[in-house]
């Protein structure tokens, strides 16, 4: 996996979205920008810096562990299919 920094701005929003990609592919939000001048980019470039030198892989929890086993089980199944309320 590569390091990445990804800026973006949805359509009609005012707002850049900064998130940093570590290489083990864990996602850091940065923040909201309104403006992204050039010191705003040496700032972001530093903070990524920061987080690429003391990246760690997190360790997932066994709680989420088993309720992500569970929703693949439901999924494999077809239990989540077919709702009415559209939140499958």
């Amino acid at each position: 996996m590569s390091r990445r920094i990804i800026i973006d701005k949805y359509q009609g929003n005012t707002h850049y979205t900064v998130h940093v990609i570590d290489s083990f592919g864990q996602e850091h939000h940065l923040g909201y920008y309104l403006h992204l001048d050039e010191e705003d980019n040496r700032e972001l470039e530093e903070r990524a810096e920061e987080i690429w030198s003391t990246e760690v892989k997190r360790e997932v929890d066994p709680l989420s562990s088993a309720i992500h086993a569970l929703h693949q089980h439901d999924v494999e199944r077809g239990i989540l299919t077919g709702n009415r309320d559209g939140l499958d």
